[in-house]
């Protein structure tokens, strides 16, 4: 397994950073027996797109695309895209490919080494064959960032997976100049950050302050108003249904921890 730069002499560049001469790339080489590659070929599509459901991406937008014969590449005797549809049309985020024995027989045949594998079962010897999964990091955050990003003619909303999220949480005082709102929102502050990412902002009014966190893609904001000093509770609004619950202060560590 590895992952590091790449350099392509892309003739046509652009679509975003979709097309750059440089990116990011993650992949590894699975060894398997050849009667069995199908197998292990269908294993990993299935992995790749558990994965994927995982980063919180729409699952309407996502195929697989299986290669043809004039365009598989000469090691490759099956190749799929994980194809993602982008504003410019369907494209290759994610690839699998079986590279049958091409890799190590050609090792062997310039390297005069044996690589050939032994069964420990059967004692049988043969050359492995390889699956390889392949993962565009750069990519990865272009699709990221595209599938999250919502507007209409109220807001903006980047709607992050929240185990993705820069922030999984932004506390607010209700207002910023009452000491005895401040101080709580602070302990709030202090206690959920022990456990998770969380932000500052007494800047501005409530709205204002929401619409900022909904750009940023914080999941949650907590609003410390006058009826938390006397009923130990606050307001948590969510950022994707902009609907909000009065929780209890002792509950927030919890209700947040079940929700990422």
């Amino acid at each position: 397994a590895q992952s590091g730069k790449c350099f392509r002499n892309e003739i046509t560049q652009g679509q975003q950073v979709f097309r750059t001469l440089e990116f990011d790339l993650a992949e590894f080489e699975f060894y398997v027996i050849e009667k069995e590659w199908e197998k292990w070929f269908d294993y990993w599509q299935k992995e790749m797109e558990a994965f994927v459901k995982l980063l919180g991406v729409d699952q309407k937008k996502l195929r697989w695309r299986a290669h043809g014969k004039e365009e598989l590449s000469h090691y490759s005797k099956r190749t799929e895209d994980l194809e993602y549809e982008f504003p410019f049309g369907f494209k290759e985020w994610f690839g699998c490919a079986y590279r049958t024995d091409f890799d190590l027989k050609n090792h062997m045949e310039k390297s005069g080494v044996d690589l050939r594998y032994t069964d420990p079962d059967t004692h049988e010897k043969f050359i492995p064959h390889v699956i390889e999964p392949t993962f565009g990091l750069s990519r990865s955050l272009l699709v990221l960032l595209i599938d999250a990003y919502h507007e209409d003619k109220d807001r903006v909303v980047l709607k992050l997976a929240p185990q993705l999220a820069p922030y999984k949480v932004a506390v607010f005082p209700l207002l910023a100049n009452k000491p005895e709102l401040i101080k709580l929102a602070r302990s709030i502050f202090g206690n959920l950050s022990k456990k998770m990412a969380v932000a500052w902002d007494d800047n501005g009014n409530i709205g204002k302050r929401y619409r900022r966190q909904d750009e940023a893609g914080t999941p949650w904001c907590v609003t410390v108003d006058f009826d938390s000093l006397k009923n130990k509770d606050v307001t948590v609004r969510d950022r994707d249904s902009m609907k909000q619950d009065r929780i209890k202060i002792n509950q927030l560590n919890k209700y947040f921890e079940a929700n990422i």
